[in-house]
């Protein structure tokens, strides 16, 4: 007896190299590895080389595309006659299936179905084993059919191929044979007018080159009938089995082939061979004889012996004659085959012939160790379940009703429809109370028997995988069943004529929740591991479950889709997504970039057949219905494509379908549809949308849905690139056809884009290319559908999967190119945080202003920073340029070469000049950094205009600064050029008066005492000041042009205003007395208005009014420290901050006869002190008086010229600590300013600085730390003054820890001017030694000498010129020598400044005294447009002074701002993020007191994005502070006490400061 024949070592060791499989038969190939995404997966190259043909077949393969056997070489469909290169497509399939794990085998046969290919149902045995039944490989398929003998004629079998009791007919040949049985079955199958290759034969591609390792092959196919008489060719199911070989070579494979088939079809024209092998066998079956008549090797006579001694009937013989064509000849065959079929043959399931096989020594694929034991474990769990719903219930409670009320307690948090007149702050109370209910009934069920089995089996990583599949397997075999039985009870109760609509519902009810699959179980264990996270942190049941995501993140690992979405409670289980995706990102070492692609569509259009198709998966979908929620899966990129594609993996999402049946009956499904599309358009780097062209209206129906997720997401920052395709385009033109359809398209999604912008409230968007980068050429997709004929017998059709593949080449392109998808790649933290952001943002009813999310905040801070540098710059810049300027005007002297009018014109040119260049830098950097890749850019996208804007407002407002202050600085200087040139008239007669003095008594030569010269200097001095005319400035009214000033400010206010301005007489007599609001009906506030809350607005009023006198008063102060003249643009610039103040709080419905009170007090008291400004001005510049002061200079040098003293030390002194020193000391001044700000930016509280959100979370923090009530109350009643005061306290802080840093400032700046000043000396030195030495005795003079060092500084320092003259006059030192002294007393003084520096000082002092406040221009930058909320008076936190729309991160309780409730006179306890969810109405005057819903806010508020809390812990901050300082805010806004909440008092301060950097994301 022969046994079966196996491989030799050499046959499948060479093939194996060839292939370049040899290392995978030892190491599987896995389908992980095979659905890796690499370079090959984005080429269509034709096959170069043997080693390409495995990967390629299975790229082929898990596409479904039914051209995957025909894979070759290229040359070999040139060569035919070539075998050598050639590889038969059996031995290709067959050393796949050895180099294959069990799971790649699996998903190749279910592949290799879906195309109608034969599968192995034995695989040949290599020299170590015998041949194996494929019984696990199989398990996958499962096919629905349509008996003729079902009674029903509209129903169907739905079933697992292993397990369908289905009669087998095998096909085998006995030696040789003329007929090609393979072609002939191949002909048996199919129907006339659709032929498809389901068994490999010879005139298929390299079908005939010769078998080297498949030779006892056999493999099966099936024959479904579709319930089609007409197009039926059997009527009922069978299974086909061909063996490959002779049967004599493959005994044992015969032998199980007889004990399994209904009959046994032999292949037979030799009948000299071995035929006593057919007698050697009992058969369970039929033996049926196939010959060919034609054959050289049939012999009649051997013939008629074999057939009597096998006693078969005549119709049992199935003769090829001459006569007989093919089609005959097949007709005959499938009539053999049918009347086998119609006496009740003999059946065995797959699953069944395993006993036979181990009886004949066969090993069962199912016989691995891991995959036994999987299956027991699964059957532990599975083989309890009979009634499903129940079962769910009692082993998976946690996901029943509590779970469901959970979502929709979710839900009602932030929409708060059901709140009615309840106090909001009190109903989101009760709804936390009744979710803390809800999870202690989950809390409540101990772990059940199924759950404590599921997971202890998920723990073992061996076996871990087959435990899964085995419980996959059986609940769908479970569901099937019991679908199936469902259904026939419901069709039952609907035919029946008395209808129970009771048990109809029950039974409808049954149905929807019959589907049980692993994705329940997996749900089930984030519900555990949910619950559980509400349990203290060392709680052991806490404990138990902590390792439950990880198992979660490596089932994702291993290619297992997870639930992002839960389709039943329409909810995702947010801590369990989170842990499970941060362990992913451990695991996978933080390499962890991802893509993502998902798809949405109309349900059971195809969308998950789809992906399967892109990427060889399978998503887990229970039997009975369509996918519900969405699921995610991971696919590997191979790691020499990982740098082109930019991406460590692709995440598949496939969604739910929209437009569901089973949830149009819900009042909320539209809503539910636009969550889900919100929700995965959002996370997506590409979306699919899916649309099956037969349902127009449907179609319309998606696209709105989908353009309102684009609309969204174009808001917030993220634009996806989209693709449409359109499947069941059959036609090869339908690209060139559908071109108007494409325009139509377009022209629909245009007008949905418009329509959902007016309901998102941005209706700006007129396009929908304003909302994505669509073009219809490059994103819309026409795809076949997807079988070839009528399904259960069609494969998949090429068409379709060729223009799948097309496809998806197309979308992995365009994830490699960065200008398709803009930005960069996700990683799991990343996406972490889109999927809690948006799902935050979709259960608010409006989207767009309740999104928030920690990168677009992180990204929008970058950018913020990065300005806020830009702008710094550009406003240090020009200050230092402007100092410049005012230098160079002070130091401009009437005897110039040009006017003072050419030299405003030159600077005002200069200055454009340069502020244009400064605001080219600041745009250039803002069109760099948006061109950056990395930092999430894109997500900020929309404020670009914004801070473009903003560029453009700094160089506007600046711009009209500098040149106010350049023309006031030149006007005043005009004004002393007279007053200078009377100074030094009366310098030079006072200089020749001395000189005569000194010539008359030298020619007396009788020698004078000391005293006797100072008198006769004083005689002299006397005589001469009698002589002089001393005429000063003229003296001005001040008061009379501030008054002219405010007349001209308010001369457009009405009538009203010009008779109060008419009464004021004299108006440096106003605003003595504190100002007070006078309030009466008729005047400042609208008559109905003043009844509600006049009181209230008047003491808000106040506060205004304070705020601004106090810094009317400020202002003034500064301009009157910096001792210059008066100008007109003091009072325009004062009266133009008033303004802007004033602007600011129109809210609080001023008046016109309240602004001039206002501004009356304000210029009276301007009045005042500018006059005095004047008047000191006057007196410090009167000539008389600066001639005096230099009385005893002047009787010094006197003396010294007539003892013929050596000058040249005395009049360096005199030179340095006069002119020199004072001008060191304004320049080191004007330079600590910008310097102090730069330490402030980039010192240890740097960061406090950098945005406006920094600031605040800055300031409460320590608000909070401080923990004082009168600190609160300033921070709410007086924002800005408190700001401005609370920056300048940590200036001064800063600088008096660390007080060097100020001294090193100093230090800095008084070397570099010092070397400045050396410089020149030593520039004019060598000049003058260069002159000297060419004898022009005219540059020896002092005068001159002094005149060229003073001019080289003249850009950096104000010499000051009654000084300068002092030292000039009457100096007779040597230049040389001047110089050389004058070196050595720079050195003096630069040394007793630096002591002076170095000594204790008063910081605070000293940074008051700066000309340039620090604190002003850090105020300045961190206020911005000091907008506040209309509702609780948060700040505005927005980049930026010129942005579009004002937010604050953190709302507050309004009556912490003073509102009180009308009728019970209590502190008012909303908090306005909350209103905006809820149906609550709101009045002030903005609403002409009539009620307005908080909703619809932004029609009175359109430039406020108010964002809704992400959660109810998110204001816990201010209810802490309300709760702990709940009596100060009622004593001081009169108020009775509110209503606290009782959750309200167990906020601590941890919570407050958590609830703080939740809320500020940091």
């Amino acid at each position: 007896m022969k046994f079966t024949s196996s491989i030799t070592e050499t046959c499948l060791g060479e093939l194996l190299h060839d292939l370049g499989l040899e290392h995978h038969l030892k190491k599987k190939l896995t389908l992980s590895r095979v659905l890796e995404i690499d370079g090959e997966s984005v080429t269509d190259e034709n096959i170069q080389s043997l080693k390409s043909l495995p990967w390629c077949f299975l790229r082929r393969l898990l596409m479904v595309n039914v051209t995957a056997r025909s894979v070759s070489l290229l040359n070999t469909l040139h060569n035919q006659r070539s075998h050598c290169n050639m590889v038969n497509p059996l031995d290709l399939i067959t050393a796949l299936f050895f180099c294959s794990d069990g799971f790649l085998q699996q998903e190749m046969v279910l592949k290799m179905s879906m195309c109608q290919f034969s599968v192995p149902l034995l695989l040949p045995g290599n020299d170590e084993q015998q041949c194996t039944l494929m019984v696990w490989a199989m398990r996958d398929i499962v096919k629905k059919y349509r008996p003729h003998s079902l009674a029903d004629p509209r129903g169907f079998v739905e079933e697992s191929i292993v397990l369908a009791n289905l009669p087998m007919v095998s096909f085998v040949r006995l030696g040789k044979s003329s007929l090609s049985k393979s072609h002939i079955l191949n002909q048996v199958l199919s129907n006339p007018q659709q032929y498809h290759d389901t068994f490999v034969h010879h005139n298929m591609v390299c079908g005939d080159a010769p078998r080297r390792i498949s030779n006892g092959l056999v493999e099966i196919s099936w024959y479904l009938p579709c319930g089609n008489r007409n197009i039926d060719i059997f009527s009922e199911p069978v299974a086909i089995a061909n063996l490959r070989g002779d049967i004599t070579n493959f005994e044992t494979q015969y032998s199980f082939l007889c004990r399994t088939s209904s009959a046994v079809f032999v292949f037979c024209d030799d009948f000299e061979s071995n035929c006593m092998l057919l007698n050697s066998h009992h058969f369970n079956t039929r033996l049926f004889l196939i010959s060919d008549s034609q054959s050289g090797s049939f012999n009649v006579d051997n013939f008629r012996r074999h057939v009597s001694s096998l006693q078969l009937q005549p119709d049992h013989i199935i003769m090829k004659h001459p006569q007989m064509n093919d089609a005959e000849f097949v007709d005959t065959m499938r009539a053999a085959i049918g009347n086998l079929l119609k006496q009740n043959p003999f059946k065995m399931s797959v699953e069944q012939m395993s006993a036979v096989a181990h009886e004949f020594g066969i090993p069962v694929d199912e016989d691995y160790v891991h995959c036994k034991t999987g299956k027991e474990k699964a059957d532990a769990i599975t083989t309890r379940i009979s009634d499903i719903p129940s079962y769910k219930e009692k082993e998976l409670p946690l996901q029943g009703n509590p779970w469901k009320e959970l979502a929709k307690l979710e839900k009602e948090e932030c929409r708060l429809k059901k709140a009615g007149k309840k106090d909001i702050e009190m109903y989101r109370n009760e709804l936390c109370k009744q979710k803390q209910k809800l999870r202690a009934q989950q809390g409540a069920h101990d772990i059940s028997d199924a759950m404590s089995c599921f997971i202890s089996a998920m723990s073992s990583s061996e076996e871990r995988s087959y435990f899964l599949k085995w419980m996959r397997i059986n609940l769908d075999n479970l569901s099937r069943r019991n679908l199936s039985c469902l259904r026939e009870k419901y069709k039952e109760q609907c035919q029946n004529s008395t209808e129970n609509k009771e048990r109809i519902t029950e039974l409808d009810r049954k149905i929807s929740s019959c589907s049980l699959g692993t994705e329940h179980f997996i749900r089930e264990m984030g519900q555990l591991y949910e619950s559980a996270c509400s349990l203290p942190e060392n709680c052991a049941s806490r404990q138990q479950m902590k390792d439950l995501p990880r198992l979660c993140a490596e089932l994702l690992l291993e290619g297992f889709p997870l639930e992002l979405v839960d389709g039943d409670a329409s909810n995702i289980p947010m801590k369990w997504v989170t842990e499970v995706l941060n362990e992913l990102h451990c695991l996978t070492k933080s390499k962890s970039k991802i893509r993502v692609v998902t798809v949405l569509g109309v349900q059971s259009t195809g969308k998950s057949t789809l992906l399967n198709t892109m990427f060889g998966v399978q998503f887990a979908v229970s039997s009975g219905r369509c996918t519900r929620g969405a699921f995610m899966l991971l696919i590997r990129v191979k790691d020499d494509f990982k740098d082109e594609l930019r991406c460590d993996y692709i995440m598949v999402i496939d969604t739910e379908g929209l437009k569901s049946p089973e949830l149009a009956q819900l009042d909320d499904s539209y809503e539910h549809d636009n969550e889900l599309a919100t929700l995965v358009v959002g996370l997506s780097d590409i979306t699919i949308i899916n649309i099956a062209m037969e349902n127009s209206t449907e179609m319309k129906d998606i696209l709105q849905i989908v353009v309102h997720a684009f609309l969204r997401m174009k808001e917030v920052g993220k634009k996806p690139c989209c693709h449409f395709v359109h499947q069941n385009v059959a036609d090869v033109s339908a690209h060139e056809k559908n071109m108007r359809d494409r325009k139509i398209l377009l022209q629909q999604l245009n007008e949905m884009t418009q329509a959902a912008a007016q309901m998102e409230k941005r209706g700006n968007n007129k396009n929908f290319t304003d909302v994505m980068d669509y073009v219809p050429e490059r994103n819309t997709w026409y795809i076949p559908g997807l079988w070839h004929g009528n399904p259960p017998m069609a494969p998949v059709s090429a068409a379709y999967t060729e223009a799948v593949n097309v496809f998806k080449r197309s979308v992995i392109e365009m994830l490699k190119d960065h200008r398709s998808v803009k930005h960069l790649p996700q990683m799991f933290p990343q996406f972490l945080e889109w999927t809690r952001s948006l799902w935050a943002a979709v259960k608010y009813e409006n989207f767009i202003f309740s999104f928030r999310n920690s990168l677009v905040a992180d990204a929008y801070a970058k950018l913020c920073t990065e300005f806020n540098k830009w702008e710094w710059a550009f406003r240090k810049n020009m200050h230092t340029w402007l100092t410049q300027a005012e230098t160079k005007v002070s130091n401009f002297n009437a005897e110039s070469s040009f006017d003072a009018p050419d030299l405003l014109s030159d600077l005002i040119n200069e200055a454009v000049l340069e502020l244009a260049n400064r605001e080219k830098q600041i745009l250039d950097n803002i069109l760099e950094y948006y061109k950056r890749q990395e930092g999430h850019v894109y997500l900020v996208e929309k404020y670009k205009e914004d801070f473009v804007n903003t560029a453009k407002s700094i160089r506007r407002e600046t711009e009209n600064s500098v040149k106010n202050k350049i023309e006031a600085a030149v006007e005043i200087r005009k004004g002393m050029f007279r007053l200078e040139t009377i100074k030094k008239n009366h310098t030079a007669t006072m200089q020749q008066k001395v000189l005569k003095l000194i010539e008359r008594y030298r020619q007396v030569k009788t020698p004078l005492t000391e005293t006797q010269l100072e008198d006769e200097f004083g005689n002299m001095w006397n005589e001469t000041v009698a002589e002089l005319r001393f005429s000063g400035l003229e003296r001005r009214n001040i008061v009379a042009d501030i008054h002219r000033q405010l007349w001209a400010n308010l001369e457009r206010k009405g009538g009203s205003v010009q008779e109060m301005l008419s009464n004021v007489v004299k108006l440096d007599q106003c605003g003595i007395k504190p100002f007070k609001v006078d309030i009466d009906d008729e005047g400042i506030f609208k008559k109905y208005w003043h009844k509600i809350v006049g009181a209230e607005q008047k003491k808000r009023l106040q506060r205004m009014a304070n705020y601004i006198i106090s810094c009317s008063k400020q202002f003034v102060g500064e301009t009157v420290e910096k001792k210059t003249d008066y100008h007109n643009t003091n009072i325009i610039d004062l009266l133009q901050m008033v303004d802007e103040n004033l602007e600011k709080n129109r809210d609080l419905v001023t008046n016109t006869q309240f602004e001039a009170s206002l501004k009356i007090h304000i210029c009276g008291h301007a009045a005042r002190e500018f006059q005095k400004m004047h008047e000191d001005f006057m007196r410090m510049n009167d000539p008389r008086h600066c001639l005096e002061q230099f009385k005893d200079h002047y009787c010094a040098d006197f003396k010294d010229l007539f003892y013929e003293t050596d000058q040249c030390q005395k009049k360096a002194e005199e030179f340095t600590y006069y002119c020199l020193a004072p001008a060191i000391g304004k320049y080191v001044e004007k330079s600590l300013g910008p310097d102090v700000v730069d330490e402030m930016l980039t010192g240890k509280k740097a960061k406090d600085f950098n945005t406006r959100v920094f600031f605040q979370f800055s300031v409460l923090s320590q608000l909070l730390s401080d923990g004082d009530f009168n600190n609160y109350l300033k921070y709410t009643c007086e924002y800005e003054s408190f700001v401005e005061k609370w920056i300048f306290e940590k200036i001064v802080e800063q600088f008096s820890i660390e007080d060097g840093i100020l001294k090193n400032m100093e230090q800095k700046r008084l070397n570099e001017i010092i070397n400045k000043i050396k410089e020149a000396v030593v520039n004019e030195q060598r000049k003058a030694r260069e002159k000297e030495t060419g004898n022009f005795v005219e540059d020896r003079n002092i005068q001159q000498f002094i005149h060229n060092i003073c001019s080289n500084l003249h850009n950096e320092l104000v010499i000051p010129k009654d000084a300068l003259e002092a030292v000039l006059a009457l100096n007779s030192a040597k230049p040389e020598e001047f110089s050389q002294s004058l070196m050595t007393v720079i050195e003096e003084m630069e040394q007793a400044l630096s002591a002076e520096f170095h000594r204790d000082v008063n910081v605070r002092a000293k940074l008051s005294g700066l000309p340039f406040k620090p604190q002003k221009e850090l105020f300045r930058r961190v206020f911005g447009c000091g907008k506040q909320c209309p509702f609780c008076k948060a700040p505005c936190e927005a980049g930026g002074k010129s942005h579009t729309e004002h937010f604050a991160s953190v709302h507050r309780p309004r009556g912490i701002g003073g509102y009180s409730k009308v009728a019970s006179e209590k502190l008012v306890l909303d908090i306005c993020s909350s209103c905006i969810s809820s149906e609550l109405t709101f009045c002030n005057s903005k609403t002409d007191g009539k009620f307005h819903p908080y909703k619809e806010y932004h029609a009175i508020y359109p430039d406020w994005c108010i964002q809704s809390d992400t959660s109810i812990q998110a204001s816990d901050y201010w209810k802490y502070v309300l709760v702990q300082f709940h009596k100060e805010f009622c004593k001081e806004y009169s108020a009775k006490p509110a209503d606290i909440p009782p959750d309200w008092t167990l906020i601590d301060k941890k919570k407050a400061m958590d609830s703080l950097r939740e809320s500020f994301m940091i």
